[in-house]
């Protein structure tokens, strides 16, 4: 049983991809000061990353986990600047804004890299990744994003893994909104290294992220880095040799992150963190659609992360209108990422549960009511549109 905390602190709930609603105990966690180079902090920084590398399965003693100061996209650049060589390349599978920003990433790195871009709607597959794989024996490295939440759509990674180890290439992985509820392990779906966020699944605040990669990796990115900062070989040796980061942690949100993981294996671990939050899309899915609200995927594709609604095409619905009646009410939702149509995204991850998710349907239904929008309907073109994409 988890312990909702927004009403009665006057905070609203966050259903957003992360940050998102946190418990008590992890607030609580933030409020005692760490000297980063004590020895109670370095047994913290190891605890972290024994904990992380405990998610992976029985396949975990290939792997190491380096925790980086910085957002998700600090470290998502720091693990292609890391282990991506200078000469190196990398299939990026693009559907959504993070794909996107990947492949922005890597032209400031200058490091080479093709493209298979889908669009809003649909995932890429291990045949498309064989076939480009086949294609081009210039490329070394795969990038896959596994829940693409300016979308939320989930990506088939198994298959997309098994396509590239069959062609003898290595796999990174962006989970930073997937990592911790959905089930990454490697001797199922086999990779180099994946990053995540403290703020995300695991549900601490933000503050840094995480790169978990094959030992053997780590030792062999050693020169391989554009920076200082982000040279994950780096940090990965002075953790070894001294159990400190190299430069100032965040220590309060490391404080945070590991009451976090304590929650989270409380809870039964990815497994049942996992479930809550399916349960949460099914409750918000079917109630937002008996108010007429269309979703962005076909339910083959839907996450357990957040969901992406068409908005209505009422002429009476301003989303900014609409954004700001449902905070006044508690909920802070999150703005479309999409690039043809007019959306908006719920998340359904954090400390919420499906009394939660039935209490935003009720309220979005009371907000159109008094915005006098009586149908959430999008228009036929953006219909259109969507029934237009292949399966």
């Amino acid at each position: 049983m988890i312990s909702l905390p927004a009403p009665h602190f006057g905070e609203p709930y966050l259903l957003t991809p992360g940050p998102l609603t946190t418990s008590f105990p992890v607030k609580e966690a933030m409020l005692r000061d760490w000297g980063s180079w004590d020895g109670d902090f370095r047994a913290m920084t190891a605890e972290l990353r024994r904990r992380l590398l405990d998610l992976l399965g029985p396949d975990k003693s290939r792997f190491d986990c380096v925790p980086m100061q910085g957002s998700g996209s600090y470290v998502v650049e720091a693990m292609l600047g890391s282990f991506v060589p200078k000469d190196g390349k990398v299939l990026v599978l693009c559907n959504g804004a993070y794909g996107k920003r990947a492949v922005e990433t890597l032209r400031y790195l200058s490091r080479d890299c093709a493209i298979i871009d889908m669009g809003d709607y649909l995932p890429p597959r291990g045949s498309q990744v064989a076939e480009a794989l086949a294609a081009d024996s210039t490329i070394t490295h795969v990038l896959a994003v596994h829940c693409e939440t300016s979308s939320g759509i989930l990506n088939p990674l198994k298959e997309i893994a098994e396509a590239t180890a069959t062609a003898g290439r290595n796999l990174l992985v962006d989970s930073m909104s997937a990592f911790g509820a959905v089930p990454l392990e490697p001797h199922k779906t086999p990779f180099q290294a994946m990053v995540s966020s403290a703020n995300k699944c695991i549900e601490g605040v933000p503050g840094f992220g995480f790169v978990i990669a094959q030992t053997e990796a780590l030792k062999a990115s050693k020169g391989n880095s554009h920076s200082l900062s982000l040279d994950v070989h780096a940090q990965w040796a002075a953790m070894e040799k001294t159990g400190q980061w190299r430069f100032t942690p965040p220590t309060h949100v490391v404080a945070a992150f590991i009451e976090a993981l304590k929650v989270h294996e409380d809870e039964g671990g990815v497994a049942a963190r996992g479930a809550r939050y399916l349960e949460n899309r099914k409750v918000l899915v079917e109630g937002m659609r008996k108010l007429g609200f269309v979703t962005l995927l076909d339910d083959a594709w839907l996450s357990p992360i957040i969901t992406t609604f068409f908005c209505p095409a009422h002429s009476k619905f301003d989303f900014a209108l609409f954004y700001d009646r449902m905070k006044a009410r508690g909920f802070i939702l999150y703005p479309g990422k999409l690039t043809a149509a007019e959306s908006f995204r719920v998340g359904h991850i954090g400390q919420v549960d499906r009394a939660v998710m039935q209490s935003v349907v009720r309220n979005v239904a009371e907000v159109l009511a008094e915005m006098g929008v009586d149908s959430a309907a999008p228009s036929a073109q953006t219909l259109e549109q969507k029934q237009a994409e292949p399966a």
